[in-house]
């Protein structure tokens, strides 16, 4: 029987390592499970694996061969699924939520990544590398951008963002860049694309005061959680966890404005930035 066939890094390098792992582990009559124990992972991440929302490391790629019988495929084909535009510490982040169902995500300094606008991403990426070359930062306010289009399809995915009112009030790019960040925010929210929630100063302490978190669910996948700081992020599976900062979330959600009080906020806010900006 012929082998697995080099994957083409043209197509979607992921999703065919994945299929391909899912193959192979079936000829070998193995579930999940018992082949994450001789991979020494757990089932749920090789089932992740062969969904394509986890990447498969390059120093288990040949463990894979050896355990599958599988002449090195995985290993000579790990670096063309791996290649991503976004930095190290966000690629499997950013290539999950291409595929998830559902994000919830709790943003308590700036606006989240997936409805930002170009100008608005330029100033974010500009702070983080205040010395990099003009043709750097259009790269990645490119690869920014890329991954808003997850928003043209009308329905899915289902996102709702908690945004601290902190990232409101932060000057980001001087006032004209946040009036119209903040409409094309409530852009979203009126077309019923974005449930948005703001949750103001007033709510006082909460159990998400130390950072970021998005939660991610799929249909053929179990649910993720992401964790970033600064330049460093983590992605969570353990279900434990995941759980918690689910609970999280819907405890960040109580204690935030209503959607409709939230609007009018974002939009008053929006408002006061075009006035302050002719003054």
């Amino acid at each position: 029987m012929p082998g697995p066939k080099d994957l083409d890094p043209s197509s979607s390098p992921r999703a065919l390592l994945g299929a391909e792992l899912r193959h192979a582990r079936e000829r070998k009559g193995l579930s999940q499970e018992s082949l994450g124990l001789k991979l020494f992972v757990s089932g749920t991440f090789v089932g992740q694996l062969e969904a394509g929302t986890r990447r498969l490391r390059p120093d288990m790629a040949p463990l894979v061969d050896e355990v599958l019988g599988t002449n090195g495929f995985f290993e000579r084909n790990c670096e063309a699924a791996n290649k991503s535009r976004y930095p190290e510490h966000f690629a499997e982040a950013a290539e999950a939520e291409a595929t998830a169902t559902e994000i919830r995500e709790y943003a308590p300094l700036l606006i989240p990544g997936l409805v930002q606008t170009p100008e608005y991403a330029r100033a974010v990426n500009r702070a983080y590398a205040p010395t990099a070359p003009e043709e750097t930062i259009d790269e990645w306010v490119e690869g920014r951008m890329a991954r808003t289009r997850l928003l043209h399809n009308p329905t899915t995915p289902l996102l709702w963002v908690v945004l601290d009112e902190a990232a409101l009030r932060r000057e980001t790019g001087g006032r004209a860049v946040m009036a119209q960040a903040l409409r094309h925010v409530a852009g979203l929210a009126r077309r019923s694309r974005v449930i948005v929630q703001v949750l103001p100063f007033s709510a006082g302490a909460h159990m998400a005061m130390e950072g970021s978190l998005k939660l991610m669910d799929f249909d053929d996948a179990p649910p993720l959680v992401y964790f970033e700081g600064v330049r460093v992020g983590r992605l969570e599976d353990d279900p434990a966890i995941v759980a918690q900062l689910k609970l999280t979330f819907e405890l960040l959600a109580a204690s935030a404005l209503s959607p409709q009080k939230s609007l009018a906020l974002i939009e008053a806010m929006a408002q006061d930035y075009d006035h302050e900006e002719h003054l």
